[in-house]
Protein backbone atom coordinates (compact mmCIF):
# COMPACT_ATOMS: atom_id res chain seq x y z
CA UNK A 1 0.00 0.00 0.00
CA UNK A 2 2.94 2.04 0.82
CA UNK A 3 4.76 1.83 -1.97
CA UNK A 4 1.25 2.30 -4.65
CA UNK A 5 0.62 5.69 -2.42
CA UNK A 6 4.29 7.04 -3.15
CA UNK A 7 3.69 5.80 -7.12
CA UNK A 8 0.34 7.62 -7.05
CA UNK A 9 2.11 10.90 -5.24
CA UNK A 10 5.15 11.01 -8.08
CA UNK A 11 2.45 10.48 -10.86
CA UNK A 12 0.10 13.53 -9.40
CA UNK A 13 3.56 15.79 -8.95
CA UNK A 14 4.86 14.68 -12.84
CA UNK A 15 1.48 15.86 -13.79
CA UNK A 16 1.27 19.08 -11.82
CA UNK A 17 4.74 19.81 -13.47
CA UNK A 18 3.64 19.61 -17.00
CA UNK A 19 0.80 21.51 -16.60
CA UNK A 20 2.54 24.58 -15.35
CA UNK A 21 5.19 23.77 -18.36
CA UNK A 22 2.43 23.80 -20.54
CA UNK A 23 0.77 27.02 -19.29
CA UNK A 24 4.35 29.33 -19.40
CA UNK A 25 4.84 27.39 -22.96
CA UNK A 26 1.38 28.99 -23.90
CA UNK A 27 1.86 32.36 -22.20
CA UNK A 28 5.50 32.62 -24.13
CA UNK A 29 3.84 31.48 -27.69
CA UNK A 30 1.11 34.50 -26.74
CA UNK A 31 3.70 36.96 -26.07
CA UNK A 32 5.77 36.13 -28.98
CA UNK A 33 2.89 36.38 -31.18
CA UNK A 34 2.35 40.05 -29.60
CA UNK A 35 5.74 41.28 -30.46
CA UNK A 36 5.84 43.71 -33.76
CA UNK A 37 6.88 42.23 -37.19
CA UNK A 38 7.70 44.57 -40.23
CA UNK A 39 4.36 43.87 -41.36
CA UNK A 40 2.25 43.98 -38.14
CA UNK A 41 3.80 44.97 -34.93
CA UNK A 42 0.76 44.19 -33.16
CA UNK A 43 -2.00 41.60 -33.69
CA UNK A 44 -4.56 42.81 -36.45
CA UNK A 45 -7.05 42.29 -34.37
CA UNK A 46 -6.54 45.56 -32.51
CA UNK A 47 -7.14 47.61 -35.47
CA UNK A 48 -10.57 48.67 -36.58
CA UNK A 49 -12.35 46.36 -39.60
CA UNK A 50 -10.99 46.99 -42.86
CA UNK A 51 -8.23 49.06 -41.99
CA UNK A 52 -5.65 47.07 -42.26
CA UNK A 53 -6.99 46.51 -46.01
CA UNK A 54 -6.86 50.16 -46.80
CA UNK A 55 -3.78 50.72 -45.57
CA UNK A 56 -2.18 48.13 -47.91
CA UNK A 57 -3.50 49.94 -51.04
CA UNK A 58 -2.35 53.37 -49.51
CA UNK A 59 0.62 55.16 -51.81
CA UNK A 60 1.64 57.08 -48.51
CA UNK A 61 4.04 55.84 -46.06
CA UNK A 62 1.41 54.61 -43.42
CA UNK A 63 2.00 54.09 -39.03
CA UNK A 64 -0.58 53.65 -36.89
CA UNK A 65 0.56 53.71 -33.19
CA UNK A 66 -1.69 52.58 -30.06
CA UNK A 67 -2.18 54.70 -26.65
CA UNK A 68 1.53 53.89 -25.54
CA UNK A 69 2.84 55.19 -29.00
CA UNK A 70 4.00 51.34 -29.78
CA UNK A 71 4.11 50.94 -33.89
CA UNK A 72 0.49 48.67 -34.16
CA UNK A 73 0.95 48.60 -37.95
CA UNK A 74 3.61 49.92 -40.30
CA UNK A 75 3.40 49.93 -44.48
CA UNK A 76 6.70 48.92 -45.68
CA UNK A 77 7.53 52.12 -47.18
CA UNK A 78 7.62 53.62 -43.52
CA UNK A 79 10.16 51.80 -43.00
CA UNK A 80 11.93 52.08 -46.12
CA UNK A 81 11.72 56.45 -45.51
CA UNK A 82 12.78 55.31 -41.51
CA UNK A 83 10.23 56.41 -39.95
CA UNK A 84 10.10 53.19 -37.79
CA UNK A 85 12.94 51.66 -36.39
CA UNK A 86 12.70 48.89 -33.05
CA UNK A 87 8.87 48.87 -33.20
CA UNK A 88 9.05 52.81 -32.50
CA UNK A 89 8.20 55.69 -34.40
CA UNK A 90 12.11 57.22 -35.08
CA UNK A 91 11.04 60.98 -36.03
CA UNK A 92 10.24 62.78 -32.69
CA UNK A 93 7.98 66.22 -34.26
CA UNK A 94 5.96 63.67 -35.66
CA UNK A 95 5.69 61.67 -32.44
CA UNK A 96 4.93 64.74 -30.60
CA UNK A 97 2.42 65.15 -33.28
CA UNK A 98 0.58 61.90 -32.60
CA UNK A 99 0.12 62.63 -29.19
CA UNK A 100 -1.00 66.05 -29.22
CA UNK A 101 -3.75 64.12 -31.99
CA UNK A 102 -4.65 61.39 -28.67
CA UNK A 103 -5.12 63.82 -26.33
CA UNK A 104 -7.39 66.52 -28.23
CA UNK A 105 -8.74 63.99 -31.08
CA UNK A 106 -7.55 67.18 -33.53
CA UNK A 107 -6.18 66.19 -37.21
CA UNK A 108 -2.46 67.36 -37.41
CA UNK A 109 -0.32 67.86 -40.53
CA UNK A 110 3.36 69.11 -41.06
CA UNK A 111 6.42 69.53 -43.54
CA UNK A 112 9.76 68.11 -42.59
CA UNK A 113 13.18 68.12 -43.76
CA UNK A 114 14.41 64.11 -42.80
CA UNK A 115 18.32 62.81 -43.62
CA UNK A 116 18.24 60.02 -45.97
CA UNK A 117 18.57 57.34 -44.44
CA UNK A 118 22.44 55.69 -43.58
CA UNK A 119 23.33 59.45 -44.67
CA UNK A 120 22.48 61.82 -41.86
CA UNK A 121 23.69 64.29 -44.52
CA UNK A 122 21.01 67.67 -44.53
CA UNK A 123 22.36 67.80 -48.45
CA UNK A 124 20.43 64.53 -48.84
CA UNK A 125 17.42 65.47 -47.34
CA UNK A 126 14.03 64.50 -47.81
CA UNK A 127 11.04 66.32 -48.37
CA UNK A 128 7.97 64.70 -46.08
CA UNK A 129 4.39 65.50 -45.25
CA UNK A 130 3.05 63.88 -42.47
CA UNK A 131 -0.52 64.10 -41.68
CA UNK A 132 -1.98 62.69 -37.98
CA UNK A 133 -5.58 61.62 -37.70
CA UNK A 134 -7.09 59.76 -34.66
CA UNK A 135 -7.92 56.40 -35.61
CA UNK A 136 -10.90 54.96 -33.47
CA UNK A 137 -10.69 56.22 -29.29
CA UNK A 138 -7.39 54.30 -28.80
CA UNK A 139 -5.41 54.42 -32.24
CA UNK A 140 -3.51 57.05 -34.13
CA UNK A 141 -2.99 57.37 -37.69
CA UNK A 142 0.06 58.79 -39.59
CA UNK A 143 0.24 59.20 -43.29
CA UNK A 144 3.82 60.35 -44.52
CA UNK A 145 3.90 61.38 -48.32
CA UNK A 146 7.52 62.00 -49.65
CA UNK A 147 7.43 65.66 -51.68
CA UNK A 148 11.34 65.37 -52.64
CA UNK A 149 10.66 64.82 -56.36
CA UNK A 150 8.19 67.15 -56.57
CA UNK A 151 10.06 69.78 -54.95
CA UNK A 152 13.04 69.09 -57.17
CA UNK A 153 10.48 69.62 -60.12
CA UNK A 154 8.72 72.56 -58.86
CA UNK A 155 12.33 74.29 -58.61
CA UNK A 156 13.29 73.38 -61.87
CA UNK A 157 9.76 74.93 -63.27
CA UNK A 158 10.44 77.87 -60.99
CA UNK A 159 14.40 78.59 -62.44
CA UNK A 160 13.00 77.51 -66.19
CA UNK A 161 10.09 80.18 -65.91
CA UNK A 162 12.53 82.63 -64.16
CA UNK A 163 15.21 82.38 -66.93
CA UNK A 164 12.49 82.05 -69.87
CA UNK A 165 11.37 85.48 -68.85
CA UNK A 166 15.08 86.88 -68.37
CA UNK A 167 15.85 85.32 -71.95
CA UNK A 168 12.88 86.72 -73.43
CA UNK A 169 13.23 90.82 -71.38
CA UNK A 170 16.35 91.49 -73.42
CA UNK A 171 15.61 91.79 -76.98
CA UNK A 172 11.63 93.08 -76.32
CA UNK A 173 13.51 95.77 -74.14
CA UNK A 174 16.19 96.12 -76.83
CA UNK A 175 13.17 96.67 -79.11
CA UNK A 176 11.68 98.95 -77.20
CA UNK A 177 14.87 101.46 -76.62
CA UNK A 178 15.84 101.17 -80.40
CA UNK A 179 11.94 101.65 -81.82
CA UNK A 180 12.46 104.49 -79.51
CA UNK A 181 15.83 105.56 -80.74
CA UNK A 182 14.39 105.35 -84.60
CA UNK A 183 11.55 107.58 -83.46
CA UNK A 184 13.74 110.14 -82.17
CA UNK A 185 16.27 110.33 -85.39
CA UNK A 186 13.84 110.66 -87.85
CA UNK A 187 14.92 113.09 -89.51
CA UNK A 188 18.34 111.20 -90.02
CA UNK A 189 18.24 108.87 -92.43
CA UNK A 190 21.37 107.03 -91.38
CA UNK A 191 20.59 106.81 -87.83
CA UNK A 192 17.28 105.32 -88.77
CA UNK A 193 19.17 102.80 -91.08
CA UNK A 194 21.43 101.41 -88.32
CA UNK A 195 18.61 101.66 -85.82
CA UNK A 196 16.53 99.47 -87.81
CA UNK A 197 19.62 97.11 -88.45
CA UNK A 198 19.81 96.17 -85.11
CA UNK A 199 16.22 95.98 -84.70
CA UNK A 200 16.00 92.72 -87.00
CA UNK A 201 19.07 91.78 -85.38
CA UNK A 202 17.24 91.61 -81.70
CA UNK A 203 14.02 90.22 -83.64
CA UNK A 204 15.68 87.60 -85.51
CA UNK A 205 17.04 86.92 -81.79
CA UNK A 206 13.45 86.79 -80.28
CA UNK A 207 12.34 84.68 -83.00
CA UNK A 208 14.75 81.86 -82.66
CA UNK A 209 14.33 81.87 -78.97
CA UNK A 210 10.50 81.46 -78.84
CA UNK A 211 11.17 78.81 -81.36
CA UNK A 212 13.32 76.75 -79.54
CA UNK A 213 11.24 76.76 -76.48
CA UNK A 214 8.62 75.43 -78.93
CA UNK A 215 11.39 73.02 -80.03
CA UNK A 216 11.95 72.21 -76.51
CA UNK A 217 8.55 71.36 -75.14
CA UNK A 218 7.67 69.44 -77.73
CA UNK A 219 10.69 67.07 -77.80
CA UNK A 220 9.53 66.75 -74.14
CA UNK A 221 6.08 66.28 -74.40
CA UNK A 222 6.26 64.68 -77.55
CA UNK A 223 6.92 60.22 -78.25
CA UNK A 224 9.11 60.81 -81.03
CA UNK A 225 9.00 57.27 -81.58
CA UNK A 226 5.45 56.98 -82.41
CA UNK A 227 6.18 58.62 -85.96
CA UNK A 228 9.76 56.51 -86.13
CA UNK A 229 10.90 55.46 -89.36
CA UNK A 230 14.60 54.42 -90.90
CA UNK A 231 16.67 58.29 -91.65
CA UNK A 232 19.46 57.87 -93.75
CA UNK A 233 22.71 59.85 -91.60
CA UNK A 234 23.97 61.34 -95.18
CA UNK A 235 20.32 63.36 -95.42
CA UNK A 236 20.90 64.78 -91.78
CA UNK A 237 24.04 65.54 -92.57
CA UNK A 238 23.50 67.33 -95.66
CA UNK A 239 20.47 69.39 -93.81
CA UNK A 240 22.93 70.15 -90.62
CA UNK A 241 25.37 71.84 -93.50
CA UNK A 242 23.09 73.48 -95.32
CA UNK A 243 21.41 75.10 -91.83
CA UNK A 244 24.94 76.70 -91.19
CA UNK A 245 26.23 77.43 -95.11
CA UNK A 246 25.83 81.32 -94.50
CA UNK A 247 27.44 81.38 -91.36
CA UNK A 248 30.49 78.84 -92.71
CA UNK A 249 30.66 80.75 -95.55
CA UNK A 250 30.87 84.13 -93.81
CA UNK A 251 33.92 82.94 -91.68
CA UNK A 252 35.49 81.00 -94.32
CA UNK A 253 35.27 77.30 -92.64
CA UNK A 254 35.42 74.56 -94.58
CA UNK A 255 33.10 71.76 -94.08
CA UNK A 256 34.35 67.93 -94.08
CA UNK A 257 32.15 64.54 -93.99
CA UNK A 258 33.17 61.30 -94.21
CA UNK A 259 31.79 57.77 -93.38
CA UNK A 260 27.93 58.91 -93.74
CA UNK A 261 26.61 56.76 -96.70
CA UNK A 262 24.83 53.87 -96.06
CA UNK A 263 23.66 54.32 -92.24
CA UNK A 264 20.21 54.81 -90.87
CA UNK A 265 19.21 55.45 -87.52
CA UNK A 266 15.61 55.11 -85.94
CA UNK A 267 13.28 58.03 -85.25
CA UNK A 268 11.56 61.17 -86.02
CA UNK A 269 12.98 62.87 -88.95
CA UNK A 270 12.65 66.27 -87.81
CA UNK A 271 14.16 65.94 -84.04
CA UNK A 272 17.13 64.01 -85.59
CA UNK A 273 17.45 66.68 -88.06
CA UNK A 274 16.96 69.24 -85.42
CA UNK A 275 19.48 67.62 -82.53
CA UNK A 276 22.39 67.45 -85.10
CA UNK A 277 21.50 70.49 -86.77
CA UNK A 278 22.48 72.67 -83.42
CA UNK A 279 25.91 70.65 -82.86
CA UNK A 280 27.18 71.70 -86.40
CA UNK A 281 25.55 75.25 -85.73
CA UNK A 282 27.61 75.50 -82.69
CA UNK A 283 30.42 74.04 -84.21
CA UNK A 284 30.39 76.76 -86.93
CA UNK A 285 29.41 79.50 -84.35
CA UNK A 286 32.24 78.90 -81.63
CA UNK A 287 35.12 78.26 -84.43
CA UNK A 288 37.86 81.12 -85.60
CA UNK A 289 37.72 81.85 -89.18
CA UNK A 290 39.30 79.59 -91.65
CA UNK A 291 39.14 76.99 -89.86
CA UNK A 292 37.59 73.14 -89.82
CA UNK A 293 34.45 71.49 -88.87
CA UNK A 294 34.31 67.75 -89.58
CA UNK A 295 31.17 65.24 -89.35
CA UNK A 296 32.05 61.50 -89.41
CA UNK A 297 30.30 58.27 -88.81
CA UNK A 298 30.06 55.17 -88.03
CA UNK A 299 28.60 51.69 -86.90
CA UNK A 300 29.38 50.50 -83.57
CA UNK A 301 28.36 47.35 -81.54
CA UNK A 302 26.42 47.21 -78.31
CA UNK A 303 24.50 45.43 -76.43
CA UNK A 304 20.39 45.02 -77.58
CA UNK A 305 21.42 45.93 -81.06
CA UNK A 306 24.18 48.45 -83.10
CA UNK A 307 24.15 52.05 -82.49
CA UNK A 308 25.05 55.02 -85.00
CA UNK A 309 27.78 57.06 -84.23
CA UNK A 310 27.64 60.47 -85.33
CA UNK A 311 30.83 63.17 -84.13
CA UNK A 312 31.06 66.86 -84.91
CA UNK A 313 34.55 68.00 -84.42
CA UNK A 314 35.30 71.79 -84.21
CA UNK A 315 38.46 73.72 -84.12
CA UNK A 316 37.05 76.37 -81.42
CA UNK A 317 37.63 77.70 -78.29
CA UNK A 318 36.98 74.90 -76.36
CA UNK A 319 35.31 73.94 -73.00
CA UNK A 320 36.88 74.04 -69.60
CA UNK A 321 36.49 70.93 -67.11
CA UNK A 322 34.32 72.86 -65.12
CA UNK A 323 31.78 74.16 -68.01
CA UNK A 324 31.54 70.80 -69.15
CA UNK A 325 29.77 69.21 -66.81
CA UNK A 326 26.78 71.97 -67.19
CA UNK A 327 26.52 72.55 -70.91
CA UNK A 328 23.75 70.76 -71.48
CA UNK A 329 21.65 72.52 -68.85
CA UNK A 330 19.03 74.98 -70.42
CA UNK A 331 20.01 78.79 -70.59
CA UNK A 332 23.38 77.66 -69.76
CA UNK A 333 25.99 79.69 -71.76
CA UNK A 334 30.28 78.91 -71.22
CA UNK A 335 30.49 82.44 -72.37
CA UNK A 336 27.66 85.01 -72.27
CA UNK A 337 29.20 87.50 -74.18
CA UNK A 338 30.40 85.10 -77.00
CA UNK A 339 26.68 83.95 -77.10
CA UNK A 340 25.31 87.41 -77.60
CA UNK A 341 27.23 87.38 -80.64
CA UNK A 342 26.52 84.46 -82.43
CA UNK A 343 22.99 84.95 -81.52
CA UNK A 344 22.62 81.67 -79.16
CA UNK A 345 19.80 81.54 -76.84
CA UNK A 346 21.91 78.28 -74.60
CA UNK A 347 18.99 76.01 -75.34
CA UNK A 348 20.42 74.33 -78.14
CA UNK A 349 22.82 71.43 -76.53
CA UNK A 350 19.34 70.95 -74.37
CA UNK A 351 17.37 70.16 -76.86
CA UNK A 352 20.24 67.72 -78.27
CA UNK A 353 20.05 65.72 -75.02
CA UNK A 354 16.43 65.77 -74.91
CA UNK A 355 16.28 63.77 -78.57
CA UNK A 356 19.21 61.70 -77.34
CA UNK A 357 17.29 60.44 -74.60
CA UNK A 358 14.10 60.22 -76.14
CA UNK A 359 15.17 58.01 -79.13
CA UNK A 360 17.21 55.73 -76.79
CA UNK A 361 20.59 57.40 -77.28
CA UNK A 362 23.04 59.73 -75.80
CA UNK A 363 25.14 62.56 -76.31
CA UNK A 364 28.38 62.95 -75.04
CA UNK A 365 31.14 65.59 -75.21
CA UNK A 366 35.08 65.97 -75.66
CA UNK A 367 36.89 68.90 -75.43
CA UNK A 368 39.84 71.20 -74.52
CA UNK A 369 40.78 74.50 -74.15
CA UNK A 370 42.84 76.28 -76.86
CA UNK A 371 42.00 72.38 -79.11
CA UNK A 372 38.62 72.55 -80.01
CA UNK A 373 35.61 70.37 -79.04
CA UNK A 374 33.87 66.79 -80.26
CA UNK A 375 30.28 65.97 -79.69
CA UNK A 376 29.36 62.49 -80.27
CA UNK A 377 25.41 61.85 -80.81
CA UNK A 378 24.86 57.91 -80.51
CA UNK A 379 21.38 56.35 -81.84
CA UNK A 380 20.01 52.96 -82.17
CA UNK A 381 20.64 51.63 -85.91
CA UNK A 382 17.49 51.41 -87.76
CA UNK A 383 17.24 47.23 -88.20
CA UNK A 384 16.02 47.68 -91.90
CA UNK A 385 19.41 49.42 -92.79
CA UNK A 386 21.35 46.61 -91.78
CA UNK A 387 23.66 44.18 -94.07
CA UNK A 388 21.72 41.26 -92.63
CA UNK A 389 24.47 38.93 -94.52
CA UNK A 390 27.12 39.99 -92.44
CA UNK A 391 28.62 38.75 -89.13
CA UNK A 392 27.33 40.58 -85.95
CA UNK A 393 30.20 38.84 -84.36
CA UNK A 394 32.54 39.71 -85.87
CA UNK A 395 34.85 42.01 -83.23
CA UNK A 396 35.12 45.80 -84.03
CA UNK A 397 38.99 46.46 -85.02
CA UNK A 398 41.32 49.76 -85.15
CA UNK A 399 40.42 50.01 -88.98
CA UNK A 400 36.66 51.23 -88.81
CA UNK A 401 37.99 54.40 -86.06
CA UNK A 402 37.98 57.61 -87.16
CA UNK A 403 38.99 61.12 -86.03
CA UNK A 404 37.12 63.99 -87.52
CA UNK A 405 39.61 66.42 -85.57
CA UNK A 406 42.99 64.77 -85.66
CA UNK A 407 43.50 65.68 -89.52
CA UNK A 408 41.96 68.75 -88.88
CA UNK A 409 45.06 70.82 -88.97
CA UNK A 410 47.80 68.01 -89.49
CA UNK A 411 48.12 67.61 -85.70
CA UNK A 412 46.90 65.41 -83.30
CA UNK A 413 45.38 66.68 -80.23
CA UNK A 414 44.36 64.11 -78.89
CA UNK A 415 40.76 63.50 -79.70
CA UNK A 416 38.69 60.47 -78.36
CA UNK A 417 39.36 58.65 -82.01
CA UNK A 418 42.28 57.57 -83.74
CA UNK A 419 42.51 57.50 -87.27
CA UNK A 420 39.60 57.23 -90.08
CA UNK A 421 40.41 55.02 -92.36
CA UNK A 422 37.45 52.91 -92.72
CA UNK A 423 35.89 55.44 -95.00
CA UNK A 424 38.46 58.59 -95.70
CA UNK A 425 37.20 62.25 -95.83
CA UNK A 426 35.35 63.29 -98.58
CA UNK A 427 37.44 66.38 -100.40
CA UNK A 428 37.02 69.53 -98.33
CA UNK A 429 33.94 71.46 -99.54
CA UNK A 430 34.78 75.45 -98.94
CA UNK A 431 31.91 76.92 -98.90
CA UNK A 432 30.95 80.17 -100.70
Amino acid sequence: MNVNAAIAAVAALAGLCTGVIAMLAFRWSEREQAKPTRSSLHTDAVLPPGVDTVLSVLRSSAVVLDEADAVVKASSAAYALGLVRGGKLAVEPMLAMARDTRRDGEIRQIELDLPRRGTGRGGDALAVSARVAPLGSRLVLLLVEDLTEARRIEAVRRDFVANVSHELKTPVGALSLLSEAVMDASDDPEAVNRFAGRMQVEATRLTSLVQELIDLSRVQNDDPLEDAEPVRVDELVAEAIDRCRHQAGTKQITMATGGTADLHVWGNRGQLAAALGNLVENAVNYSPARTRVGIAARRIPATGGDLIEVAVTDQGIGISEKDRERIFERFYRVDPARSRQTGGTGLGLAIVKHVAASHGGEVTVWSAEGQGSTFTLRLPEAGAARDRDRSRSQPSDSSESYDTGADLDGEDHGRPYETFTNEPLSAPEVLP
